[in-house]
């Protein structure tokens, strides 16, 4: 009974391995995102949700940028998918939580189960984006639900001065 127990174990850990490498410890930063270009971009056209999922709408963001420009994950996550569709080169990161990323048009740099920290570089920027070229479109969803991908950035915390005290009127 005990080695039948030890080969339950054992089919357990083999069928839960997996061949990505694993990131140090001190390099996951759960729920904290950056924008995939460096500097930060302009919004050349922004997230649209549709009422729902067969009306027209825009789901992601549009972020301006040069030809050629290197595309950095906005997470950390797992490389999923990095090739084409509909004839244009796509990236696609799985994050914590269920949370995926996409970036297009992209030449990926990165093979698929490829683990990424946040700002590693994961391709560069094509043109052909047809609202605007060179254009980054950006976006996210998690499960099924498009989501505003602005709404993942890590934003500066407002920090306010300590009042200061008008000088006693002599």
């Amino acid at each position: 009974m005990g080695s039948l127990v030890v080969a339950a174990c054992v089919a357990v850990l083999c069928a839960s391995c997996v061949t990505v490498p694993a990131a140090p410890a001190a390099a996951v930063r759960d729920g904290e995102f950056d924008w995939p270009l460096h500097p930060r971009p302009a919004v050349a056209r922004a997230f649209d949700k549709p009422e729902h999922d067969w009306l027209p709408g825009h789901r992601g963001v549009d972020l301006a940028g040069g030809q050629g420009q290197s595309v950095l994950a906005a997470g950390d996550g797992i490389v999923v998918f990095a090739g084409v569709v509909a004839g244009k080169p796509v990236v696609s990161i799985d994050h914590p939580g269920g949370l995926r990323t996409t970036y297009e048009p992209v030449s990926p740099a990165i093979p698929v189960g490829r683990r990424v920290i946040r700002g590693d570089p994961i391709g560069t920027l094509q043109p052909g984006h047809p609202s605007c070229s060179p254009c980054l479109h950006w976006g996210a969803r998690r499960d099924h639900e498009y989501l505003d991908p602005l709404g993942l950035l890590r934003h500066t915390p407002l920090r306010l001065k300590p009042p200061v005290s008008a000088p006693p009127h002599s």
